[in-house]
């Protein structure tokens, strides 16, 4: 064991992760990758961490080569890191997590540092950006450059330890590369946040709105901590553009709250970029336990953030799952608080993602909808629902990736995958799949539905089945099975086998196959196995028109 494999053991079982650690020889990760009868290969390990040493991460030309020869050596240098992930992933399947490089603190050769690759500082950085613009989804990137950044250059280096025990860099650095190394593994497994609840006064701006009225608030560039107001909320809407959808819970009365989205000409955020807006005189827990319903979604994919530390510590108390950040009186740190929190953390950015805040206002339209109603096939009918469904395609990939991580309550299985053992299932004949994308006269819902089959023999196994719980009871169940049927029989399965497996969030699904029309067929530690035979099934009938079919029946 290394000083850095040591602490990785020790944060990643702080974080509740069960880990056994495989630790190579130092410097031979090239052979270990190349040979597959390798110690590492022998280990079989579920993700690999490769830090390559900056002494390799040297341009070997010198200042005078032309420009393109110089950016041809930092392509070459990135995309042999990037081969080397590669062949470990796929001889065994493991992410990979690499760490980039961390300039060098020195000053040296002075003014020329900046103007040419040949300097180890530019060509250093040049290979880091190289790196995560090549790196597949598989290569998640360490990155020891921003660490070292944070912590300071000169105090992220030890030259002494590097020589007597080939430590990557001081021991001031290594906690923070630690722990960056397991919030990576940690990512690959969870789901990001996906609501951030805000507070008003003095949160968005500042003072309060009902004593200080419109004009007296802080806001905007007239002032220091106006303009630090401003900041957050822009930063706030970039969050917003990235998916994270935004909701507002205030000790306030509500015509009053709206007045400065509406009115005030410094406000970035507006009410269209709202899907919950909550004022009242009530406890902001109970506000939010009612956003979770109203948003159909659990407690624990909420971020609340808050001035006043007492009403912080209220939802703490009676909404536990609902993670809370206390910004303090200066606003200037606001930003800082936030996005040093990681909970709204990406690996990509979807069109479903920057489209989620209208498609959740659009579902509040037609919940108003709903309500007028009084006949639900008429309801369904008025919608003009349309669906698209597809096989799994290169493009979906990183949005299917996200829902299959994310989705908990509509899951049958609670299957986890990462990109890349999505992007495998795309064009496999062993594994059919499918994803269904919906659209109504509200808007589009985008992808909601993820089917991963596996054919063995005559029978296709429901390996994944899951859905956004935005379209419950809109028929998407119905159509999903009628698809499932229709790609039984391009396969001349004789039987369609699913499973239910039980976790804390998906009671909800227990008794969907049945609903369906399946029988079962098994019960083993709360796991239950059900059957269809697609030779006699019969489509249910649906209110969806769909508009597009990949798997067509033969």
């Amino acid at each position: 064991m290394t000083p850095l494999s040591e602490l990785v053991e020790l944060l990643a079982w702080a974080s509740g992760y069960d880990v056994s650690l495989f630790v190579g020889d130092f410097d031979n990760y090239v052979d270990e990758a190349l040979d597959p009868k390798s110690r590492l290969f022998a280990f079989e390990p579920e993700c690999v961490v490769l830090l390559p040493s900056e002494r390799r991460c040297v341009y070997q030309g010198g200042f005078g080569d032309p420009a393109d020869v110089q950016r041809a050596a930092v392509r070459n240098a990135a995309e042999e890191l990037v081969r080397i992930c590669s062949t470990i992933h796929e001889q065994c399947g493991a992410e990979v997590i690499l760490g980039n490089f961390i300039p060098p603190e020195t000053f040296d050769p002075g003014p020329l540092r900046t103007r040419s690759l040949a300097s180890d500082w530019s060509f250093r950085r040049a290979v880091n950006l190289e790196l995560g613009l090549l790196a597949p989804s598989f290569v998640h990137v360490c990155d020891l450059e921003l660490l070292a950044a944070r912590r300071g250059l000169v105090a992220s280096r030890d030259a002494r330890r590097w020589f007597e025990s080939k430590q990557p860099c001081s021991p001031a650095l290594l906690p923070d590369v630690a722990r960056e190394i397991v919030e990576l593994v940690g990512a690959m497994r969870r789901a990001p946040k996906k609501v951030l609840v805000l507070d008003l006064d003095n949160t968005l701006w500042g003072g309060v709105i009902g004593d200080d009225g419109l004009n007296g608030i802080e806001l905007g560039d007239t002032s220091p901590r106006g303009e630090a107001f401003k900041a957050f909320q822009t930063y706030v809407a970039r969050l917003q553009r990235r998916g994270v959808l935004l909701a507002v819970c205030s000790k306030n009365d509500e015509a009053i709250a709206r007045e400065p989205f509406e009115k005030h000409p410094e406000m970035v955020l507006r009410m269209d970029d709202i899907v919950s807006f909550k004022a009242s005189w009530g406890p902001k827990s109970d506000a939010i336990r009612a956003m979770a319903e109203e948003l159909n979604l659990g407690l624990d994919s909420f971020v609340f953030v808050d001035d006043n530390p007492a009403e912080v510590e209220i939802v703490r108390q009676f909404v536990p799952e609902v993670h809370c950040i206390v910004l303090g009186p200066d606003p200037s740190t606001f930003v800082q608080r936030l996005a040093d929190s990681r909970h709204f953390d990406v690996t990509a950015v979807t069109s479903d993602d920057a489209a989620r805040t209208r498609q959740y206002r659009a579902e509040a339209s037609r919940r108003a909808s709903a309500t007028e109603a009084t006949d639900m096939d008429a309801y369904l009918r008025s919608l003009e629902m349309e669906a698209r469904i597809r096989e799994f395609r290169e493009i979906d990939v990183p949005r299917i990736a996200q829902l299959i991580n994310k989705s908990n309550q509509f899951n049958l299985t609670t299957r986890r995958r990462t990109e890349a053992e999505v992007a495998a299932l795309v064009g496999s004949s062993r594994h059919p799949a499918f994803t269904i994308r919906l659209s109504d006269k509200f808007g589009d819902h985008g992808l909601i539905a993820i089917v991963i089959g596996e054919i063995r023999e005559t029978t296709l196994h429901v390996d994944t089945w899951l859905m956004s719980c935005r379209v419950l009871k809109r028929q998407v169940e119905e159509e999903t099975v009628n698809e499932m049927m229709r790609l039984a029989a391009r396969f001349a399965a004789e039987r369609v086998v699913g499973r239910f497996i039980p976790t804390a969030k998906n009671a909800m699904v227990k008794g969907l196959y049945p609903d369906m029309g399946f029988r079962l067929t098994g019960e083993r530690d709360g796991e239950l196995e059900f059957e269809s035979d697609p030779r006699a099934f019969v489509p249910k009938p649906t209110r969806i028109s769909v508009v597009e079919r990949s798997y067509e029946q033969s």
